[in-house]
């Protein structure tokens, strides 16, 4: 409940200073999200802090902070739960009018076959159809996935995993990882006939799919969860490091609430299926975003424990870490450096806060691996690294990508998007590649 705008732009947190210090301190990404969906749907930011029973977007940052608890957002029921959320997307497609500004609030309809957008009368709905048509198939599933999503807050998903009955480096996608998994079908069908699907339907106000749907829902979802970790080890091997011969320290640079609300100690521990028999990996999430919970606890200073993937992390700046941590040895100097969705490349000012981090990341001559959502982000961003001078290894589409559709949150008939699906890894400074070839490189 403390992110009903699954998918929308305050979803992204970013390594960032805080807007109350001057200079070169980077906006706040979630504030900007916030400003983004106004601009779309004005007063769509207001509509949900009040769903959220929360009076200011201070409000919300707490939250996001892990400063304020469920209890306050004066949620009662799973109904309720279920219909504030939906609240939040109920404006007009084609209009941009939320209720509040018809004249009667209860006139919204939505899309009978995608479930996901609103019409406040006919006329909206036929002026809009030549658009929403292109991707109203995709918005169904979107509007399918953000609720089966409670189930990973229920702990119904994902599903149980086994050691890896292949090699990493045979295992090249989604479909080579669900091969592996015993007993897939027993165990789909299994949360699919559990008490919180049927509390899901019995309240979410919508009809219930079909159990074909739904399975392949969770499976959309299991993919999102463990995208983070599979990723990270899809950047081990790209780099050649090898967990099997020594312990390995990964910094999770720009991590924030996406990566750390509700996260549990288990939640890497895909990486220990995947590398079975290896020396020990820590995780540390470093951001000003990151939320206090399990994993708020100190660097290690030692080794990783064998054959355990431990979590830690560090509120703050990238820079700061390195100079209070890792040059102190308080923390361990990292094997790679992984950033989910940096958005360095969004506006000048987030490039300006993330700038001191890009280039201690180039200048130490350290493993990078940066994932972003779509293409256009991926153009972007090489522009900018190519600019700082940075050794571009190689980026490519990422097989390990979320298999979720995300819609732009207050603009949906747009192509959806997907967590990590594309990354790029540097390597040092010195690029190899030209703004020229950039250019005509597909």
């Amino acid at each position: 409940t403390a992110q009903p705008n699954a998918g929308a732009a305050p979803k992204t947190g970013r390594s960032k200073k805080t807007t109350e210090e001057p200079a070169a301190r980077a906006p706040d990404v979630d504030s900007l999200g916030f400003q983004a969906m106004d601009r779309n749907v004005p007063g769509l930011s207001h509509v949900i802090l009040q769903k959220l029973n929360m009076k200011s977007y201070e409000d919300y940052k707490s939250a996001m902070d892990g400063r304020k608890s469920g209890s306050d957002f004066g949620i009662r029921t799973y109904f309720d739960m279920f219909q504030k959320m939906e609240d939040t997307f109920k404006f007009c497609v084609e209009c941009k009018k939320l209720p509040d500004a018809l004249p009667d609030p209860k006139s919204l309809r939505r899309c009978k076959r995608c479930q996901n957008v609103y019409y406040c009368g006919v006329a909206c709905q036929r002026a809009n159809w030549p658009m929403h048509k292109k991707f109203c198939k995709k918005l169904k599933l979107v509007a399918l996935d953000r609720l089966v999503e409670w189930l990973v807050f229920t702990g119904d998903i994902p599903f149980p995993t086994d050691t890896w009955t292949k090699p990493a480096w045979d295992v090249k996608g989604w479909e080579d990882w669900f091969s592996m998994q015993e007993q897939l079908e027993e165990k789909l069908g299994a949360i699919v006939a559990g008490r919180y699907m049927t509390l899901l339907w019995a309240n979410a106000g919508k009809p219930r799919p079909e159990d074909t749907e739904l399975r392949e829902s969770i499976r959309r979802l299991v993919t999102d969860f463990h995208s983070r970790p599979l990723t990270i080890g899809l950047g081990l091997r790209l780099f050649g490091i090898d967990p099997l011969t020594r312990p390995l320290t990964v910094h999770v640079v720009g991590a924030s609430h996406v990566e750390t609300l509700n996260t549990r100690l288990t939640d890497y521990d895909e990486l220990t299926r995947m590398f079975p028999g290896h020396q020990g990996m820590e995780m540390v999430m470093v951001g000003v975003d990151v939320v206090d919970g399990p994993i708020m606890r100190p660097p290690l200073t030692t080794l990783a424990p064998q054959g355990r993937v431990y979590l830690s992390s560090y509120k703050g700046l990238y820079h700061d870490f390195w100079e209070s941590h890792v040059e102190t040895k308080l923390a361990a100097r990292p094997d790679l450096v992984v950033g989910f969705h940096p958005g360095f490349h969004a506006c000048p000012d987030l490039l300006a806060g993330w700038l001191p981090t890009l280039l201690l990341l180039r200048d130490y001559r350290l493993p990078v691996l940066f994932t972003v959502y779509s293409e256009q982000e991926l153009k972007a961003s090489l522009q900018i690294l190519v600019e700082l001078e940075t050794h571009i290894v190689g980026y490519a589409s990422n097989p390990f990508a979320s298999l979720r559709p995300e819609q732009v949150y207050s603009s949906p008939n747009k192509p959806p998007v997907y967590c990590s699906s594309h990354y790029i890894a540097v390597l040092g400074a010195e690029a190899v590649l030209g703004a020229e070839e950039l250019e005509d490189d597909d």
